[in-house]
């Protein structure tokens, strides 16, 4: 029987009921999957996964992401269909999947094989290598999720400033490249002014201000600065840029590294008539992601993305979460998890 290498994040056991999660390199036979694979109908051999921030919290045993254990890690799977009962798919087609429950109820793709839903998965573009899709991955389509969503919002270039913060990390620094790409004025905030600035711009933005300017206590309403928002961080930063939203704008919610929590008033929502918009790409349809992967395809600088992404081995993964978790990685990671 074939074997592959996997993460497993466990949850230990006491007398006391359920103990804290760990995760563990492991090597784990085919039908080690075949717990959780139910209506899946398709296997993938997976050769790139990467860490996100949801991966970086599951592979420290931290709570919130797996909902069931033992479990493989991972909200990226990008790879080749070895077998399918579908008709969708053939053997050999590259192909991707972003969020849909792996790594949260379904193993996911930090492992060299993954059992996943075909009709979720979106053909790797002609233009694109594997390494290159998989470096988009959750926070590429996240990002583009975004972008899409300010511009059925009606949001254009000239209505002004457009926010990112979060930005030097794998979510804010693509949606950075490509809100400049889309003809943008993009202001990027982060917590690393002195050593991220010129990655930044090299990006595309056009200005960088320091987190501290949005994470402390501001008022309902804030002198309005921006178009539209792309938030990659929480409160109370989004509660901030909220209240700094110009007339009509929009704020893209795409995370929550900072915090959860949402302690804010609905002043600016009644008298400048902003809008909160929440970006789900784990639920996303399937014409939902071939939308946002058709445009991934026509707006994403490879070339750039190729600058901004570095790669690690499987058995560094636990690694690069744990520099994820402390701020100490921008742009995004790779994780080859075998080919």
């Amino acid at each position: 029987m074939q074997s592959f290498p996997a993460w497993v994040v466990r949850r230990s056991e006491s007398e006391h009921g359920h103990g804290p999660a760990s995760a563990a390199f492991e090597t784990l036979d085919a039908d080690a999957l075949d717990d959780l694979s139910g209506d899946l109908d398709t296997v993938v051999r997976v050769e790139y996964s990467s860490v996100n921030y949801k991966d970086a919290l599951a592979l420290t045993g931290r709570p919130g992401v797996v909902r069931r254990w033992p479990l493989v890690p991972g909200v990226d799977a990008t790879g080749v269909v070895l077998e399918t009962s579908g008709s969708t798919w053939c053997p050999g087609d590259v192909v991707t999947l972003n969020g849909a429950g792996l790594g949260e109820n379904l193993h996911g793709g930090l492992a060299g094989r993954a059992h996943v839903d075909g009709s979720r998965l979106v053909r790797i573009p002609s233009t694109m290598s594997a390494r290159q899709a998989a470096a988009l991955g959750t926070a590429g389509f996240t990002a583009m999720l975004a972008v899409l969503a300010i511009e059925r919002h009606g949001v254009a270039p000239e209505d002004g400033p457009v926010l990112v913060t979060g930005a030097a990390g794998g979510l804010g620094s693509i949606a950075v490249a490509l809100l400049s790409r889309a003809g943008f004025e993009v202001t990027a905030s982060t917590g690393r002014v002195s050593t991220q600035s010129a990655f930044l711009t090299d990006l595309g933005a056009t200005a960088v201000i320091d987190r501290g300017e949005l994470s402390g206590p501001g008022t309902p309403m804030q002198a309005q600065r921006w178009a539209a928002v792309v938030d990659a961080v929480g409160e109370p930063t989004l509660v901030n840029a909220v209240a700094q939203l110009r007339q009509g704008g929009i704020a893209a919610a795409c995370g929550l590294a900072q915090s959860a929590e949402y302690v804010g008033t609905v002043l600016p929502y009644i008298l400048r008539g902003v809008t909160l918009a929440g970006i789900n790409s784990v639920e996303a349809t399937p014409d939902e992601r071939v939308a946002a992967w058709l445009r991934l395809e026509r707006d994403a600088d490879l070339a750039l993305l190729d600058g901004l992404t570095a790669v690690a081995p499987l058995a560094a993964a636990r690694e690069v979460a744990e520099r994820v978790l402390a701020g100490d990685v921008r742009g995004r990671t790779v994780i080859e998890t075998g080919r």
